[in-house]
């Protein structure tokens, strides 16, 4: 995978806890900022696949056992 660098600017007590952080999981701070950059994206995507998901099935409607039942609305409202 290809790599590219970035400057990020970050609050200095931000950034004293991202590193005191990154020492106890015994990593570097990229591979934290890395981890903490994929996490977001993953969050996001599926997400969206989610309310792409969700938008299908509102779109197909849902079968509520009327369909094929041959019944007019007058029918379906007579009083008895």
């Amino acid at each position: 995978m290809e790599k590219q660098n970035v400057t990020l600017s970050l609050p200095k007590p931000l950034l004293k806890k991202a590193k005191s952080l990154a020492a106890r999981k015994e990593i570097s701070l990229s591979e934290l900022l890395r981890e903490s950059v994929e996490e977001k994206v993953r969050e996001a995507s599926g997400y969206n696949r989610a309310r792409a998901r969700q938008l299908r099935l509102l779109e197909a409607g849902l079968d509520l056992g009327t369909k094929g039942r041959g019944i007019d609305r007058e029918e379906l409202h007579e009083r008895r």
